[in-house]
C-alpha cells in the first residue's frame, strides 16, 4: 500500500523526534474511549489506511504515528469521548505524558510517501499468533484526549491485519448498505492486561459506510 503522509521533526530540549500523520484526514473514522470497551469505527478508506499506518509503525522503530480522529465526522452510534490515536514502536521511546508538548511543537511538516509490504506484515502477524506464551503485547493508555498503543513489531503487524480484514470484508456484511455498523473483530489479546484485574480492556473494530448510504453498494450488487 502507498501511504501519503506528513512528516514532522519536533525538538524537545536536546532530542529530536520523528512524527508522521496521514496526509489527509480519516474523515469517516472515529475512536471512542469508553474504558474498558473502546470502539473504533471506520469506512473502507479509513480502515485500509489504519492497516497501512500500523504496518508502517511496526517497521519504523523510531517514528511516532499520530492519527488525528477527534475532528472526524462523529458516528451516529456508540458512546464515549472521541479521542486521537497515537501508535509507536517500543523503541521510539515515547512517553504519553510528553505527547502534549510534542504535539504543540509539530509545526507545518513536509510531505512524505511510503510503501508498506502486506506480505511481510502477514508473516510477522502469523509469528505473533504462533507463540501465545512468549509474545509482546501493546501497552495502552489514554492521556490528553489521545489513546496510545505502543508495542513491538509483531504485535503491531497483527493489529494491522485486523484493520485490513475489517476493510476488506466489512463491505460484504449484511445491513451495512442501510447504514448499520458491522462488528469485524477487536484488539483484546493484543493489549496488555489491565492492572489490578477487572474487565480486560478491548477495542472493538467496526465497519460503517458514511452517509448518505445510497452511495454504497455491497460487493457483487
Amino acid at each position: 500500500m502507498e501511504l501519503r503522509l506528513r512528516q514532522f521533526r519536533p525538538r524537545i530540549g536536546p532530542h529530536e523526534h520523528r512524527v508522521v500523520q496521514p496526509g489527509h484526514p480519516l474523515r469517516h473514522t472515529s475512536l471512542r474511549d469508553q474504558a474498558p470497551l473502546g470502539m473504533l469505527m471506520g469506512d473502507h478508506d479509513g480502515l485500509s489506511r489504519l492497516a497501512g499506518l500500523f504496518s508502517f509503525a511496526a517497521y519504523s522503530r523510531h517514528t511516532i504515528v499520530h492519527i488525528p480522529l477527534r475532528e472526524s465526522v462523529p458516528p451516529d452510534e456508540g458512546c464515549g469521548e472521541l479521542v486521537d490515536l497515537v501508535v509507536a514502536h517500543s523503541e521510539a521511546g515515547l512517553r504519553p505524558s510528553k505527547w502534549p508538548e510534542l504535539r504543540r511543537a509539530l509545526g507545518r511538516g513536509t510531505p512524505l510517501t511510503v510503501r508498506t509490504d502486506e506480505a511481510r506484515t502477514e508473516r510477522h502477524a502469523r509469528a505473533w499468533e504462533e507463540r501465545p506464551y512468549a509474545r509482546g503485547q501493546l501497552r495502552h493508555t489514554t492521556h490528553a484526549r489521545t489513546y496510545f498503543l505502543i508495542g513491538d513489531r509483531d504485535v503491531l503487524a497483527t493489529a494491522a491485519t485486523h484493520f485490513a480484514h475489517a476493510a476488506g470484508w466489512g463491505p460484504r456484511e449484511k445491513g451495512v448498505a442501510k447504514g448499520r455498523s458491522a462488528f469485524m473483530g477487536s484488539l483484546q489479546h493484543e493489549l496488555e492486561p489491565t492492572r489490578g484485574g477487572g474487565h480486560p480492556h478491548e477495542v472493538l473494530i467496526c465497519f460503517k459506510p458514511y452517509p448518505p448510504y445510497d452511495h454504497f453498494k455491497r460487493p457483487g450488487h
